[in-house]
């Protein structure tokens, strides 16, 4: 066998070569990171073995670097491995008490994990889908975090230019309060609009919900409203609101991308838990990616950063301890997120609820006690394939 240890920067990689036998065959060197340098990585490699299903590269995950050296060493047929760098640096220290870090030291300490074969996965095409929903399930969290923010902006905008508003939709994100506003962004443009036209608008955009009646209503609220007439405010309104509407779009777009691949790809029994949506249900399988990485559920819990947090010291004892909320704070959203509406439409999950807010637990903390039972059950269906069986 061939073990190829490479370390992975922004614009050049370190690489080193050796055998089975331990025999160095390439002392570390250094490749561009572009199309030359691939090809003479390629050489090398091609030049001490022929046959490509006995050769293990190596890299470190260091973000949105090693994707492309990746991609074609897996296109080349050669067999990959993305190594965390704390195991890399782990391992490292294990093999001497001196703390040397570089990344020719790094190259060789990768070739040696390879070959001493400590418990690492190659990457797989389920590595590759698992990555991309990953990324699209992140892009889609960063995206509804900017749109929440907007939706806070509308509220305060609304509150200046049309206070009376407010009491008179059931929410205030709704499309047609959006069409109102982005036509008539204030209650003086509002008063002042044509009846004809504002019951169009309205009827249009609520699809036949309101008419004319609703229509006067606003109006005549609008006339006798304290807003301001704020020509910068009005225009800042409806900016923010074609904002949000463009962010709709988008995150409609990723979340059909990130169906398909559960759907097409994943194919996970996680679906089938009633209360786990595909946005949920998908972050919490992208965040945790391998199961088999993980002995128990507890594991995943501690992953998450929802396991307590303990601290003792001689006589002290912390009895209240508190979550520890380190790991992936991506997968403590979904699972705790998702744990909500698990509890809600399962009655095994919420009996569990309601047992720990009947000992007096506050609901979010009862809900972080509940959370477990649905990992546990997530591990076990992830092991075994099967779909869920509610509890009798």
């Amino acid at each position: 066998m061939i073990f190829v240890g490479i370390d992975v920067a922004k614009d050049k990689h370190d690489c080193f070569i050796t055998n089975s036998d331990g025999e160095v065959l390439y002392k570390v060197f250094t490749i561009t990171n572009n199309l030359e340098g691939f090809h003479d990585l390629y050489q090398k490699i091609s030049s001490v073995m022929v046959d490509a299903s006995k050769v293990k590269a190596g890299l470190e995950a260091t973000g949105h670097y090693s994707y492309n050296l990746l991609g074609y060493l897996i296109d080349k047929g050669l067999t990959a491995y993305v190594i965390n760098p704390l195991h890399t640096n782990l391992y490292r220290k294990s093999l001497s008490l001196r703390q040397t870090k570089t990344d020719k030291v790094d190259a060789r300490t990768i070739a040696s994990m390879l070959m001493s074969d400590v418990n690492l996965k190659s990457y797989s095409e389920t590595s590759y889908h698992n990555q991309e929903l990953k990324s699209l399930t992140r892009y889609r969290f960063d995206k509804v975090k900017e749109r929440a923010k907007l939706k806070v902006s509308i509220a305060r905008l609304i509150n200046i230019l049309f206070p009376e508003l407010e009491k008179l939709v059931p929410t205030l994100h709704m499309a047609s309060v959006y069409s109102l506003l982005s036509e008539f962004p204030g209650a003086s443009h509002v008063a002042s609009a044509h009846l004809t036209r504002l019951t169009n608008l309205l009827s249009e955009a609520s699809k036949g919900h309101y008419d004319k009646d609703t229509a006067i209503h606003f109006r005549e609220a609008a006339k006798h409203s304290i807003g301001s007439v704020m020509p910068a405010k009005s225009l800042e309104l409806k900016h923010t609101i074609k904002l949000i509407q463009e962010l709709t779009t988008e995150i409609d777009e990723i979340e059909t991308a990130v169906k398909r691949i559960m759907d097409e790809e994943i194919r996970s029994p996680i679906l089938t838990i009633p209360g786990i949506s595909y946005r949920m249900g998908a972050m919490i399988i992208a965040e945790i990616g391998d199961f088999h990485r993980f002995d128990s559920a507890d594991k995943i819990l501690a992953y998450a950063g929802m396991s307590p947090s303990t601290y003792q010291s001689g006589q002290l004892d912390n009895g209240y301890s508190h979550m520890e909320k380190r790991g992936s704070r991506y997968l403590r959203y979904a699972l705790y997120n998702a744990t909500k509406y698990v509890c809600h439409w399962d009655e095994f999950f919420g009996a569990y609820l309601e047992k720990k807010r009947s000992e007096g637990k506050h609901y979010n903390v009862a809900l972080s006690h509940a959370a477990k039972k649905p990992v546990r059950t997530i591990f076990a269906m992830e092991k075994s394939g099967q779909a869920y069986k509610a509890t009798p």
